[in-house]
Parts: C-alpha cells; structure tokens; sequence
C-alpha cells in the first residue's frame, strides 16, 4: 500500500483556523505521520526492487539519492494533511476525537501502525496472506465484522482506484521522461488492463492486514469501531484520509516514474 523528487502537485498545509485545527488534530490522533514514514520505507524498498527489473546492474548511487529526494517525509506529510483538511471540510470531528482519544481508539491505531510496519517484510505479509486464504469460504464472526467494515468504507473499490490512478501517473513520470511513447488512450488500456489483478490482490491484502492488526481486538471492540466507521463522521474520515493518501501516491509515482525515465537515458549514454 503509495509516492517529491520533482512534485507535479504544489499542496501546502492549509493556514491554522478554527475550521483546519479539528482535521490536524484528528491527524495527529490517528499519528498518521508515522504511518507515512511507514510508507516511505515501503517506498523506498520498491524503488529498489523496480532498480533490479528496469536498469542494468540495478541500483546505484545515483538512483538511491533520487529515491530519498522522492520519498521525503516532511512533503509526503504536506501533501497527505492538505489534502486530508480540504477533502474532511466542516464534518463533525468531535466523535472521532473522542474516541481516538480513548484506549480503545489509541488500540486501533496502534495495531494498525504495527501490522503495517510488520508487512514490510515480505515474509510476514506471506504468512498474513496464508492465514487469510485459510479462511476464505469459511463465515467466521471476525470475517463477517471485517465485511461489513469493509463494505461500509468501500475500501476495495476506493484502493483499486487508487492503485490504477497511481498506475497512471507512473506511466505519465516515464512518457515525460522520455522513456517511450504512448498515446493517452494506450495508457488507459494498459492500466484498466490491470484491473482484475489488482482488485484480486487489492481484496487479499486488505483481509490479510486487516485479520492481523485487529487480531488482539474482542469482536465487540471491533464492532463498536466499524459501527464509529460508518457514520457520517466516520465516512468523512475515510473520504478525506483517501483524498489526502491518493494524492500523495499520485505524486510519487508520477516522480518515480519520471526518475527512472530519467535513469534508463543515462545509462544508454
């Protein structure tokens, strides 16, 4: 789970008012700016395995000096609470604070922080993926909670999208960069032509992750926070924490991209 070396998005955290101040502190309560440094070494792992596939000889230091000019933090962080303040707006936040303030809530978010930081190694997100195929067929009580939380956030669609989006700047990053060319309408047919895949994969790890963070969570706990989910603050939170993660994937794949566009030309000179 999306990456500013050159960002095609100029975002900037909005001014501090009454209005932006519940959205940051809502942030800071689901300490998503650990959730994002989470994600830059996740980055910054891919970018190294795309090195092995796409550049004679793999990665070098030049290529590792882009990728830690692409994965910054403090603009990943910029770009993720812009976009997070615009998209939650004048939704209630008081719920949510409340609850995230609570242990119940500080559990949550923690278990989400550390199965996310485990599933950086490739062997844990394996086991976690096993442990969910072991189930499936089986309607379990866990697996009917997850469903329906799930379900009441569209997080498959709303990450298939988000996967084929970034898909699509990525091609973009290596069309600019002069790695090759394609028509736009290339591009659309290439990305929809992952479609499936991605929404198998999507629907695996999604189960497969969520099985194991929320695994020291009682049913009723669980309940209680999909239940939290659904309401419209709940949905809110949700809409905005997409806003806000698409757009910083859109941004660093469109860099990553234009990066190894970039590279590949350097190498053949």
């Amino acid at each position: 789970m999306i990456r500013r070396f050159l960002a095609c998005l100029a975002l900037t955290i909005l001014p501090m008012s009454a209005q932006t101040a519940p959205a940051d502190d809502l942030l800071d309560a689901l300490r998503v700016d650990e959730m994002i440094e989470v994600m830059r070494i996740e980055g910054v792992d891919y970018g190294r395995e795309m090195a092995e596939d796409m550049f004679a000889g793999g990665s070098n230091p030049q290529w590792e000096a882009l990728l830690t000019k692409i994965y910054d933090a403090d603009s990943m962080q910029q770009v993720v609470r812009a976009g997070f303040v615009q998209a939650f707006g004048d939704a209630p936040a008081d719920p949510l604070l409340d609850y995230f303030a609570g242990e119940d809530g500080q559990q949550i978010v923690a278990l989400e922080l550390s199965a996310r930081e485990a599933m950086i190694d490739d062997g844990v997100e394996e086991v976690a993926r096993e442990s969910y195929r072991a189930l499936q067929g089986r309607e379990t009580e866990r697996i009917e909670i997850l469903e329906g939380f799930i379900e009441a956030n569209d997080l498959i669609e709303a990450n298939v999208a988000g996967a084929l989006n970034a898909s699509f700047q990525f091609y973009r990053g290596l069309i600019d960069g002069g790695a090759f060319e394609m028509t736009e309408a290339d591009v659309l047919r290439d990305v929809w032509g992952q479609e499936d895949e991605t929404r198998s994969d999507t629907r695996e790890w999604l189960y497969a992750f969520l099985l194991m963070a929320y695994g020291p969570m009682s049913d009723d706990q669980l309940r209680a926070y999909v239940e939290l989910s659904a309401t419209e603050s709940g949905r809110a939170m949700n809409r905005a924490l997409f806003a806000g993660f698409n757009a910083m994937y859109d941004n660093l794949s469109y860099a990553l991209g234009l990066a190894a566009a970039r590279q590949m030309q350097a190498q053949e000179l």
